[in-house]
């Protein structure tokens, strides 16, 4: 049984400080419809732009992920976005009054908790994994940098960070399903060297940072005065470092809470890539540059690997699945208006039937007889009735059922179709077969080309039994 995608069963809003604006923001993540996948919506503005979660409009990775589309910004998306992953949240639109998503506690978890407040909605799309098949490698050998993603069949991270430092020092974190995002990895909060921060104040790049929302390490020997200046700035009555060199503004949740976080965000920033993906990650001191710069490698592989093998392979040699005998038994259909000839795959979850286009089809005489184009519709029909075959291999008895057309929906033609073709076509259920009820997607190639898309409802019907005649 595939895996469904999701959403959130209603709205649920946030407010928080923007770290680097210091400006109040409120964020509100709204239901979406399948597919629609994580995007974001300014609604501070008068046209109310959408920027999608999309690892090609990353512009600045400075302290964090911001994206860009036509000028438009909106910062620090990693900690939102790594909640709904961990959360395994398809679908969701983020509004925003500002532009940046709000710190928060420095960790996913607030927003773990607001969506679990308010409850997941699972949709009738089935959820489409990337299943990575081959080793993908980053290297920044500048910052010692690696990354590597592996064959795994669950979504698998594991990081290490070393920054040479005697107070951190060399750390691990592992996530092997992400199940254990929540109580594993969502509490750890962001953190920076006590030097980082002290820069960041002077540049007024901090102007939301709080001692509440982030683990300071303290790196180097600090004088009483250096304290006292810190306490002014953060508005706290007095600051200390603790033996284990951290700023005593916070305990650690985790022992390891800064690997944890490095974790956090590889996870928020590859969701930059825009599909699900299974696989397992290898990240050796891993940074939000790193972070994207892997994530639009991946996003790349996965463009490239289905551009290579989405059209099927068919071999006219080969013998069918079904040839046209089998399949005037599986369907109604017959002479002139049975328009699959062959089926050369099939599986639970798609077919894959083959029509010979031939001048000699019923319809050229009348469809542009002096240029002859099979028509859009039946290209479809084709669709349909290969879809049809698929759809009656999920009843016991497929000789008592019918498929009818319900709906077809996003039809585009997009090259011609004429004699000497040979239409390759794909039907791929978008959710499971409930109640008699069949979504598919459809595409029709010729060659590599696709030359129709669609998607199509349909719908198993029983045939009405047939009265028995007698004699008299």
């Amino acid at each position: 049984m595939s895996e469904l995608q999701t959403t959130l069963k209603q709205a649920v809003t946030l407010s928080g400080v923007g770290l680097h604006t210091g400006s109040e923001v409120t964020i509100t993540f709204t239901p979406a419809a399948a597919n629609h996948g994580y995007k974001f919506k300014r609604v501070d503005l008068p046209e109310q732009p959408i920027i999608p979660a999309d690892a090609d409009l990353v512009v600045d990775v400075s302290r964090g992920t911001t994206l860009e589309l036509n000028g438009v910004r909106v910062a620090t998306v990693e900690h939102s976005l790594a909640a709904l992953v961990g959360c395994q949240i398809d679908n969701v639109l983020i509004e925003l009054n500002g532009p940046e998503v709000p710190i928060m506690d420095g960790s996913s978890m607030p927003f773990i908790e607001a969506f679990e407040a308010v409850g997941i909605e699972t949709l009738s799309v089935a959820r489409e994994y990337f299943h990575i098949t081959s080793t993908i490698h980053y290297t920044d050998p500048v910052k010692k940098v690696e990354m590597t993603i592996v064959p795994s069949e669950d979504y698998q991270i594991s990081v290490m960070v070393d920054y040479n430092s005697p107070v951190l020092g060399t750390q691990h974190a592992t996530m092997h399903h992400v199940n254990e995002f929540k109580d594993g990895f969502a509490a750890s909060r962001t953190f920076c060297f006590l030097h980082e921060l002290e820069v960041l104040l002077e540049h007024n790049l901090i102007k939301g940072g709080d001692l509440s929302n982030a683990i300071v390490v303290v790196d180097k020997v600090v004088s009483d005065e250096e304290l006292q200046r810190l306490s002014v700035l953060f508005n706290r009555p007095s600051i200390q470092v603790q033996k284990e060199g951290i700023l005593n503004n916070v305990d650690l949740r985790f022992q390891n809470e800064p690997a944890r976080h490095k974790l956090l965000d590889v996870l928020g920033d590859l969701a930059l890539i825009g599909t699900p993906i299974k696989g397992k990650i290898f990240a050796t001191r891993p940074g939000h540059a790193s972070n994207v710069e892997f994530a639009k490698k991946i996003k790349a592989h996965i463009k490239s690997a289905k551009s290579q093998n989405i059209v099927p392979h068919y071999d006219p040699n080969a013998k069918p699945v079904a040839d046209i005998r089998e399949i005037e038994t599986m369907l109604p259909h017959k002479y002139p208006f049975l328009l699959v000839d062959k089926i050369i795959e099939i599986s639970e979850n798609h077919v894959v039937g083959i029509k010979n286009v031939t001048f000699n089809e019923n319809f050229f005489p009348g469809h542009f007889p002096g240029n002859p184009v099979m028509p859009g519709v039946l290209q479809i029909e084709a669709m349909a009735q290969t879809g049809g075959i698929l759809a009656l291999r999920s009843v016991a008895d497929p000789s008592n059922y019918d498929t009818y057309f319900v709906k077809i929906d996003k039809v585009r033609f997009k090259n011609r179709v004429v004699p000497g073709d040979t239409l390759i076509l794909k039907l791929e259920l978008l959710s499971p077969i409930r109640r008699g009820i069949c979504e598919m997607k459809g595409t029709a190639y010729v060659g590599n080309k696709i030359v129709t898309e669609a998607e199509l409802v349909a719908k198993l019907v029983q045939k009405e039994p047939v009265a028995s005649s007698q004699t008299v």
